[in-house]
């Protein structure tokens, strides 16, 4: 049987679900406010913006974003419907599509990225030191790098 979390344990989870939800919430304040742009719509046209080609495939673009794959194709979807990102099928996958920034995706992305990483350092970085944001990133990249989507076991 394993043990329940220690109270240390339970106060970082507190910390680290406490500051996740406060920065993402004044994070996307300020692009909404700015731009009309939540955090989830930066999140598609930045990772489509770095992607070789500018584009992903629409699993690919679901994992880096965190988002289901239902919930990738309803972003796309309005993304697409405001002429910032477009589909295209794989070639050499029929079953496969694609998720390409357009030219006012890119637009909107170069103007909306310095509001958000204006907000990185206001938020985040000027608050700590920065032996405590290597602190933050020793702890967390671990974390990360061990976390990998699950699927279910077929029965």
């Amino acid at each position: 049987m394993a043990s329940e979390p220690n109270t240390a344990e339970l106060r970082a989870w507190s910390a680290f679900l406490n500051a996740q939800a406060t920065l993402l919430r004044r994070l996307e304040a300020e692009l909404v406010e700015s731009e009309d742009m939540t955090l989830p719509e930066f999140d598609v046209l930045i990772q489509l913006g770095m992607a070789p080609d500018r584009r992903l495939r629409m699993t690919e673009l679901s994992d880096r974003v965190r988002l289901s794959h239902s919930g990738v194709t309803r972003l796309v979807d309005r993304l697409t419907q405001a002429g910032l990102v477009k589909r295209a099928r794989c070639d050499s996958d029929r079953r496969g599509t694609f998720a390409t920034l357009t030219a006012a995706g890119r637009a909107r992305l170069r103007r909306a990225e310095p509001i958000h990483l204006r907000g990185i350092r206001e938020h985040f970085g000027k608050r700590l030191t920065s032996a405590q944001l290597s602190a933050v990133a020793e702890a967390l990249e671990p974390l990360a790098r061990d976390a990998r989507p699950t699927q279910p076991s077929a029965r």
